[in-house]
């Protein structure tokens, strides 16, 4: 059998996690026996697999040395970063519902980072099997200061400076500091009761006994705990954020109309059956118009936009329809998320993870003009990109006749010219390096042209 331990698994003296198989399984190490027994004997993991909060998990070995669980595979573990601001509220309500259930049984979590919570079947879901501990009485939530500088911070940040403030993990991988935080938020922060409590005194308070090395007492009853709780999870559920972004509503936008509309659905359909697919990602996607034309045939698509609007109206239908094989991200193709951490392997790149799945399909509509034009990238960059996608790709692209493809051009003025290679012959000629055209296709009433390519063999 072949093993390979999760590079992104060593912090935790507990366990590790590796991957034998294609199935994913966790090392228990023997100063976490006597938790993990507890937390299985009294049947809490079981509480936590029916309210779907945590990844189920299995026992294959126990014996002196060690326990190997085998959890459920989650195809694609989605980072914080990557997520919409109800997704991250969602995450964050979720690891405080958590530690609630945990304190009614006398257990605690003994840390809250937003990267034990990845999106499964709809739903945000704990991925770290060994994070619960023992509830000592009196003791405080060890990891309530982590839970503001991973969940809460960045959620008040995007709340008074907009979206780009969900990103923060991906340059902080241990979450932004009390001091910064507090530092950051406006003047007017200090007249919420929730935000001068769980930041700003926070901030000072750590400063203080941090500097002085001091012993404090930290004595907190676990009912002081469970109000605590409750406090941020209701501001939590209350936040928004009010910011407009540029692809809103953009199929309202378009200058399709609803002949060219159908047409493309319809292609869509067809290519994804005739190339027999089950897996799919969509660059692009918006709100997942297009990819939910194929859910009744597909299991897993993931939906990636640079809009973060567009990811939160996707995720929105996602909920009401109860659509479990969809996964909306906020992914920008022109800066995708790196590989960061420690030898740059805690967390895994964007294009390595969907790489690792190999996909059937990449649906990449109404995108390439704006890859070209608005990012500068030459089609033989743009081309090599999509062959990481998936074996099958179906691309549209808008000639110079499109009047979206004009209004890009006439926005370059001076240096119009420099894009005189945008055109249908120059985009085959160098996909033809990667792919090779199966179909091409004019949609109806346009000035756009589909084609199915197929990925070359190595």
């Amino acid at each position: 059998m072949e093993s390979k331990r999760n590079t992104s698994s060593f912090r935790d003296p507990s366990g590790y996690i590796f991957i034998e198989d294609n199935t994913v399984k966790r090392v228990i190490n023997p100063i976490y026996f006597e938790q993990f027994k507890t937390l299985s004997d009294t049947g809490f993991y079981n509480k936590l697999f029916e309210k779907k909060y945590l990844i189920p998990h299995e026992i294959c070995v126990e014996n002196k040395e060690q326990i190997i669980i085998e959890a459920q595979r989650i195809p694609f573990v989605s980072y914080p970063y990557e997520w919409s601001f109800l997704q991250y509220k969602h995450a964050a309500l979720l690891t405080l519902k958590i530690q609630k259930l945990s304190l009614e049984h006398n257990f605690t979590l003994k840390d809250a980072s937003a990267f034990n919570i990845t999106f499964h079947e709809g739903k945000p879901i704990f991925i770290d099997t060994l994070s619960f501990d023992f509830y000592q009485e009196n003791n405080p939530w060890l990891a309530y200061k982590q839970f503001i500088m991973h969940f809460f911070g960045p959620l008040v940040l995007t709340k008074y400076y907009g979206q780009e403030y969900l990103k923060t993990l991906s340059q902080n991988l241990e979450g932004i500091s009390l001091e910064k935080l507090s530092k950051l938020l406006p003047s007017k922060s200090y007249l919420s009761p929730t935000i001068l409590t769980n930041i700003h005194l926070l901030a000072q308070y750590d400063k203080k006994y941090e500097s002085d090395k001091k012993t404090v007492n930290n004595n907190l009853s676990k009912a002081s705990q469970i109000k605590l709780l409750d406090g941020l999870y209701d501001y939590i559920l209350n936040l928004s954020v009010n910011e407009n972004t540029e692809w809103d509503h953009y199929y309202n936008q378009i200058n399709y109309n609803d002949a060219a509309y159908q047409f493309k659905k319809e292609f869509t359909k067809e290519w994804f059956s005739s190339i027999k697919g089950k897996t799919l990602i969509d660059i692009g996607g918006n709100d997942g118009t297009f990819s939910r034309e194929l859910k009744d045939i597909a299991n897993f698509v993931i939906v990636a936009d640079v809009d973060p609007n567009a990811v939160e109206q996707n995720y929105k239908l996602l909920l009401k329809n109860k659509e479990k094989s969809l996964l909306p991200i906020v992914i920008d193709v022109l800066n995708p998320p790196a590989s960061y951490g420690f030898n740059n392997q805690e967390r895994f790149s964007f294009i390595d993870r969907v790489q690792d799945l190999n996909l059937d399909g990449c649906l990449a509509l109404a995108v390439i003009h704006h890859i070209t034009l608005s990012g500068n990238i030459p089609f033989s960059l743009s081309a090599q990109f999509f062959s990481k996608m998936a074996s099958n790709l179906l691309i549209e692209f808008p000639t110079r006749n499109d009047s979206w493809v004009q209004f890009l051009l006439d926005s370059k003025r001076e240096f119009a010219a420099h894009f005189d290679f945008y055109n249908e012959e120059n985009f085959e000629k160098e996909y033809a390096v990667y792919f090779e055209i199966v179909k091409k296709e004019k949609i109806t009433s346009s000035e756009r042209i589909l084609y199915s390519l197929k990925r070359l063999l190595p």
